[in-house]
């Protein structure tokens, strides 16, 4: 099987300045799953656990949700996510993608109040579940960019 059409597994990044939620999914399926939010703070994001991420998936690429505001320009966190994405490239060596990610948070929201309506959630939604749920929306909405290319 040739190198570039062998599935890849891929890290999605929603960044924020207490959380980020994270997915990972691969370019076969294109399917997303939540994986557990890191803490991030005034220290920056908790490396050390994204490094056990990165060991532990080996992915091939991130994708990183890039803040706009709703008029497209940039918002107060669009140099903070870059600033992540491009130290993710730095420490790993790994291509990083950026995704607009605006309104994925609202769609996560969506989704996991739908899941607990149908009882699929049981559980009362925390704000790390909705950061991760839009992480899986960023890497959905690359892996529906990419149909033609992967």
């Amino acid at each position: 099987m040739p190198e570039s059409s062998r599935p890849k597994i891929v890290l999605a990044f929603d960044f924020g300045l207490r959380r980020i939620g994270v997915a990972c999914g691969d370019t076969l399926s294109r399917s997303a799953s939540a994986q557990p939010a890191i803490a991030s703070g005034s220290a920056g994001p908790r490396w050390e656990a994204i490094g056990a991420l990165m060991r532990e998936w080996q992915p091939s690429m991130a994708v990183v949700g890039l803040p706009y505001n709703v008029d497209g320009s940039d918002s107060g966190m669009t140099a903070a996510a870059r600033a992540f994405a491009a130290e993710l490239t730095a420490r790993y060596g790994l291509e990083v993608v950026l995704v607009d990610e605006r309104y994925s948070s609202l769609e996560a929201q969506a989704r996991l109040k739908s899941a607990r309506e149908s009882g699929l959630l049981r559980r009362r939604v925390a704000k790390s579940d909705i950061d991760a749920a839009a992480a899986c929306v960023i890497l959905e909405r690359w892996f529906t960019e990419k149909t033609g290319s992967l």
